[in-house]
C-alpha cells in the first residue's frame, strides 16, 4: 500500500472519531473469547494510529501525559482483533486477546471486579466461582 493510501485511511479512521475537547476518546476494552469487558481507558489521535500499526492496544495517560502501550512494564498486552466504532462515534471499543488474562493493573483479570452490594451499602469484591 501506498504512503498515500496509508495516510488517506488513516485520515478517515481519524475524522469518524469525535474527540472530545482534550482531543482524546474514551476506549472499552473487551476480551474477544469471554467477552469479558476488561478495562476503560483513553486514546487521542496518535495512540489509535500506533494502535493501529503495532496491533496492540496503545492509550493515552492523562496523568502521566503520554502514549502508553499496555503491558510494556507488566508484559500484559492486549492484542487488538477488532476495532469498533458506537453510533455516535465518540467511543471506541477493542477487542483484544489478554495476555496472561490479566488487564488490570491491581493484577485482576478485569478491571471491574467491585461490585456494589445493595444490602450492605457497600462495595463488594466479586468472588470468583
Amino acid at each position: 500500500m501506498s504512503d498515500t493510501n496509508k495516510n488517506s485511511q488513516d485520515q478517515a479512521l481519524l475524522e469518524a472519531v469525535t474527540w472530545n475537547d482534550q482531543g482524546l476518546v474514551p476506549v472499552i476494552a473487551q476480551e474477544v473469547g469471554s467477552k469479558d469487558i476488561l478495562m476503560m481507558a483513553w486514546m487521542n489521535r496518535d495512540a489509535l494510529l500506533e494502535t493501529l500499526r503495532l496491533g496492540e492496544a496503545v492509550y493515552w495517560t492523562r496523568s502521566r501525559q503520554k502514549l502508553w502501550h499496555k503491558g510494556e512494564e507488566s508484559g500484559h498486552t492486549q492484542k487488538v482483533k477488532e476495532i469498533r466504532l458506537d453510533c455516535d462515534g465518540d467511543t471506541i471499543l477493542l477487542l483484544v486477546e489478554q495476555k496472561d488474562g490479566i488487564a488490570c493493573h491491581t493484577g485482576e483479570h478485569s478491571c471491574f471486579f467491585m461490585q456494589w452490594d445493595s444490602v450492605s451499602s457497600n462495595w463488594q469484591k466479586i468472588s470468583k466461582s
